[in-house]
C-alpha cells in the first residue's frame, strides 16, 4: 500500500505501528499531519465500535485509507475495568502515571492469584467509501504490585508476562511487537493487506 493514515496522536503507539507494518506501507501519516481533523469521540461500548468509528470518520475526512484501534486492559478481578475506558481510567485527562496509579490502587486488596488481565485490541481500516475490516488481538498476562521498566506506554509497566519473566515495559519493541495484542491484531491487518482480497480492496 502507497500511504495510510493513522488515526492517533500517541507517539508511542505510532512508532509501534511504523515498525510492525514496514515493509508493507511506503508512507504512513498520523494525525499530526491534519490538525483540522474533528476529534472524535470514543463513546462506543466495545473496542470495535470505537476503532470503527475512529477509523470511518479520518478516512471520509482525509480520502485516505485510514487504520485506528481501540485497545485497553481488562482486569478480572475489576469486573473487566478499565476495558474500553483504558486510556481516561483517572480522568478524562489523566496521563498514563495517573492511571497506573489508580489500578494499582483498585488492586491494592487483590491478592497474586487473582490479578489475572488481558490487554485487547481491535484495528480498524477504513476506506474513504465507508467501507471497513476489523482485526482483533489479545495478550494474557498478570498485574504486578509495582511498575517494572521504563519501555512501552501505558499499563506496560504493571503488566507482567509469566512466559517472558518480565513486564511489556522490559521487553525491546520488537519483542513486545511479537506478542502483543496489537502486535497480533496488526499481523492480521498485514496479512489481509498482503492477500488478494486486501489488493481489490484497495482497487
Amino acid at each position: 500500500m502507497k500511504e495510510l493514515l493513522v488515526a492517533t496522536t500517541n507517539r508511542g503507539k505510532l512508532k509501534e505501528i511504523e515498525a510492525l507494518l514496514s515493509g508493507c506501507v511506503e508512507r504512513l501519516y498520523s494525525l499530526a499531519d491534519f490538525p483540522d481533523l474533528l476529534v472524535v469521540e470514543e463513546d462506543g461500548a466495545t473496542f470495535e465500535e470505537n476503532a470503527v468509528k475512529k477509523a470511518r470518520s479520518a478516512a471520509q475526512a482525509t480520502g485516505k485509507p485510514t487504520i485506528a484501534d481501540d485497545s485497553g486492559l481488562v482486569v478480572a478481578a475489576l469486573g473487566g475495568q478499565p476495558g474500553v475506558h483504558s486510556a481516561r481510567f483517572a480522568g478524562v485527562d489523566a496521563t498514563d502515571a495517573d492511571n497506573n496509579v489508580k489500578l494499582l490502587h483498585e488492586m491494592s486488596a487483590v491478592p497474586a492469584e487473582s490479578r489475572k488481565a488481558a490487554f485487547r485490541c481491535v484495528v480498524a481500516l477504513c476506506f474513504p467509501d465507508g467501507a471497513c475490516r476489523t482485526f482483533s488481538g489479545e495478550l494474557p498476562g498478570t498485574i504486578l504490585f509495582e511498575q517494572r521498566g521504563t519501555g512501552g506506554f501505558g499499563y506496560d509497566p504493571l503488566f507482567y508476562i509469566p512466559g517472558y519473566d518480565g513486564t511489556l515495559a522490559e521487553l525491546p519493541l520488537e519483542a513486545k511487537n511479537a506478542i502483543s495484542h496489537r502486535g497480533k491484531a496488526m499481523a492480521g491487518l498485514k496479512e489481509f493487506l498482503s492477500s488478494d482480497s486486501g489488493l481489490k480492496a484497495r482497487q
